[in-house]
Order: C-alpha cells, then structure tokens, then sequence
C-alpha cells in the first residue's frame, strides 16, 4: 500500500506531511532542516514513521526553484517514489478543496493530498551529462547578464563623465567577463562533444534553419532534460501554449502561456524571427497566418511553437531536419 507524503520545500528548511488516515483527516508532521544531514533525518523519520520499506513512500514536492533538486535526487537515491510537480496545478487543486490560508505546513499537507488525488507521475533524474549541461549554461546566462550590467554602468559613467580611473575600473571588468563567457562556451562545447549522444543531437538540431549554436545548446539542455510524450508537451513545458483572452477590446485574441523558462523564450523569439526568413515550413505558415487575419506578434508566438516542434521531431526520430512545405 502506497503512502503519501506532501513536502513544502524553501530555502532553509522543508515541511514534511505523512497522510497516516486520509479518510480521518489524521496527519504527521515534521520540519527539518533543507541540507544533507536534514535529508538523512527525513528518511529515518519516513522510515520509523511510515514504512520500512521506503519504495512504498510516494513523496510529493513542488518545482521550487533549485531548492527541491537535491532533496529529490537524494530520496530518489534511496528508492522513495518521488513526484515533482507543477505549483499552478497544486494551487488550482488547493482551491478547490477551499484552503485559503497559506503556510509551508498547509501547503505540505496540501502536497500529500494532491499526490492522493491525482497520482501525480514519478520524477526521472536527468542523466549526468544533461545535468551537468544545465549548470554550465546557468554559469554562462548569469555571467552574460553581468556583462550587461557592466556595460550599463559604463554608459551612466560615461553620462555622469565620472573619473578615469572609474572608466578603466568597468572596462577592466568588461574584458574579463568576455574571457569567461568565451571559456564557459568553450566549455559547454567540449562537455557536448565529450558525449556522443549529445553530440549527435545538437548537429541534428544545427540541421534546422534558425538553429544556430546558442540555440542548439539550450535546446539540447530542455528536449533531454526529461521524458516528452509529444511535442505539445515541450510547448506547454516552455510556455508557448496560446490561451484565449475573451474580455472587452481583447474578444478573441490570444496570447502565450509564458509559463516556462522565460530566456528559452526569449531565445526561441529571437531564433523565429530567422525562422519566417529561412525555414520553409515556418515561413509558409507565417504568410498564411498573415494572410487569415492574424497579428505578427501572434503569427511569431506560431512560428515559435513550430520551431520547437520542429526540433522535438528531429531528435524523436533521429534524422536531420527535411521541409515539409505544408502551406
């Protein structure tokens, strides 16, 4: 028989909530420190508390950040079943079962409840090399949004005509942020090249008009960092699903979900902008959409949505990228 335990996890510590009779309402609690040794003293409670045997322990978390991944891989370790799950469904499911206080031991409660109910479905770590691809690329976007903020602070130096040695200060800076970036690229790069599944799936990607480099490396980091059923699932996991606005001057526009990575996003924008210019299929589609009525931003939003399946397919079946020309 399985059991549910709901886990609130935050920065410093995580809220733990066995249902022991769901039927009766009568819950376990249990705070703990979010660190190696508060993980050990989780699983000696679990143990003593709940089962033995801790493969029939089904632990129930929200995507948090990074706050979460370790928790999860330790009790993943260990052979708990555990499930990582979407905040917006839980929160949807916490309505409607008319919770409106908020606090990390309701919400874990909450947690076990949403795990009864809906048999969320078990969270699959990401292999090594896919793992260690997302950090390289996290090191690489913070270090190129220190590099925009350098440059901003020379522009407002350069206004406020401050001093030379302030000047050479932020250039210095400058120069050694561009090294960095450049040898965390080379880096991902060899880290790719290193695995041969890797490799082979970005030069598939590369085979897409509008998939260049930058591209290719964060898609490589989204399409393998989990299983996808299908392409509208990497949609829906990017943010690039259209939901329906239906209020006033806005009856029948449509916008995208933006309930995913924002720099994918951001980055898939850029790449279909080339796309409606070199990708036949997406061009094809983007001509028809503005010639049934509709606005280039959402013919973009469109074309961003093809692009990424376009991509999911080509890694799918493993073969390079051949038009279609579907018009």
């Amino acid at each position: 028989m399985t059991s549910y335990v709901g886990v609130d996890v935050a920065k410093h510590k995580i809220d733990c909530a066995w249902l022991r009779d769901p039927d009766n309402n009568k819950i376990k609690t249990k705070a703990l420190p979010n660190h190696k040794a508060g993980f050990e003293q989780l699983i000696q409670w679990l143990s003593a508390q709940v089962s033995a045997d801790l493969s029939s322990i089904h632990v129930i978390m929200e995507a948090t950040g990074i706050y979460h991944e370790a928790l999860a891989y330790t009790l993943n370790s260990r052979g708990l079943q555990v499930s990582v799950v979407n905040p917006a469904r839980v929160h949807d499911f916490a309505k409607s079962l008319g919770s409106q206080h908020k606090t990390d031991k309701k919400d874990s409660v909450v947690l076990a409840r949403y795990g009864l109910s809906a048999k969320p479905a078990l969270w699959v770590p990401e292999p090594d090399e896919v793992r260690e691809l997302k950090a390289l690329l996290g090191r690489l976007s913070a270090l190129e949004k220190d590099l925009m903020r350098e440059h901003n602070r020379l522009e407002k130096a350069q206004v406020s005509q401050a001093s030379k040695v302030v000047l050479t200060s932020i250039d210095g800076m400058i120069d050694q942020l561009k090294q960095e970036i450049e040898r965390v690229k080379q880096q991902i790069d060899d880290h790719i090249d290193r695995h041969p599944g890797l490799k082979n799936d970005r030069e598939l990607l590369e085979s897409v008009p509008a998939i260049g480099q930058t591209m290719s490396r964060q898609l490589l980091a989204v399409l393998r960092s989990r299983h996808f059923s299908n392409a509208g699932q990497v949609a829906a996991f990017v943010g690039l699903v259209p939901r329906i606005r239906e209020s006033g001057q806005w009856q029948g526009r449509s916008r995208l979900s933006k309930s995913g990575n924002g720099e994918i996003r951001a980055k898939l924008y850029m790449a279909a902008i080339v796309a409606v210019r070199y990708n036949p299929d997406i061009r094809a589609q983007y001509v028809r959409l503005l010639k049934a009525g509709k606005r280039k931003m959402q013919a973009i939003g469109a074309a961003m949505r093809k692009l990424i399946q376009i991509c999911y397919g080509v890694l799918k079946h493993q073969s390079r990228y051949q038009p279609q020309m579907v018009v």
